[in-house]
């Protein structure tokens, strides 16, 4: 079988609830691979809930549809406060980047609980912006940002990350709607310790299969490099 679109690989998959220290209960997912101990987890933020952002963003999507089988990592993936998917609605309402903040706070709490190891945490869009404003202090081994817009991320909020102690990238279309790689180049300067990578080709959304293959390439290069290539076919060739 190739392994395109929003194929399922095996994994242990559970439906999560997350509670909020505001109250709230909010809908996910965890992805496990199917045997093995994960070495790794992704904690995913989604892209804006007022565009369409949601735990089944498509990138979100085929990383846990994919990595738990490919890279032997733990996928956690979650609906924002207010948000609907397939697996259901969190409860409250959008919150602009800064209630976020509480359900951000949940989602770590359950990484924590669960034991699982080494968590990174990945914002497509509107998720950095939660991921920015509000996870610099988190317990974590490292942050990816997926098409950073910096609409709500203030200056001095990107300065608190100068001394981040760990690996910190942000992935950037070429083609972004929001904020080009020259844009960003700008922006970013602040925090000299950010590894920027231009994407060639690429647009805000990483529409197709091979900018969604270069996507989880560049998150598998950082949490687990051992696991590229990523193979194309399941099951995989053998070596």
């Amino acid at each position: 079988m190739e392994i395109r679109g929003s194929v399922d690989l095996p994994a242990r998959r559970e439906d999560v609830v997350l509670r909020t220290d505001d109250g709230l209960e909010l809908v996910g997912e965890l992805a496990l691979p199917a045997s093995a101990a994960p070495v790794g987890t992704l904690l995913f933020l989604h892209p804006l809930p007022t565009a369409g952002g949601f735990m089944d963003s498509h990138i979100v999507r085929k990383a846990s549809g994919r990595l738990p089988a490919l890279a032997d990592l733990a996928v956690l993936r979650f609906n924002f406060r207010g948000v609907s998917s397939p697996r259901g609605t969190s409860q409250g309402s959008f919150g602009d980047g800064v209630d976020e903040r509480h359900d951000l706070a949940a989602a770590l709490r359950l990484v924590a609980g669960r034991g699982l190891p080494t968590p990174w945490l990945v914002g497509w869009s509107f998720g950095t912006e939660v991921l920015l404003k509000h996870g610099r202090d988190a317990d974590i081994a490292g942050a990816i940002l997926l098409s950073p817009p910096l609409h709500r991320t203030s200056d001095a909020e990107l300065a608190r990350w100068r001394d981040f102690p760990h690996p910190l990238v942000a992935l950037v279309p070429e083609h972004d709607d929001f904020l080009g790689p020259a844009e960003a180049a700008g922006r970013f300067a602040i925090v000299p310790n950010l590894e920027l990578v231009a994407v060639e080709a690429a647009k805000h959304l990483w529409v197709g299969e091979k900018q969604t293959s270069r996507v989880l390439s560049e998150i598998v290069q950082r949490v687990n490099p051992a696991a590229l290539p990523l193979p194309t076919e399941w099951p995989p060739a053998a070596a």
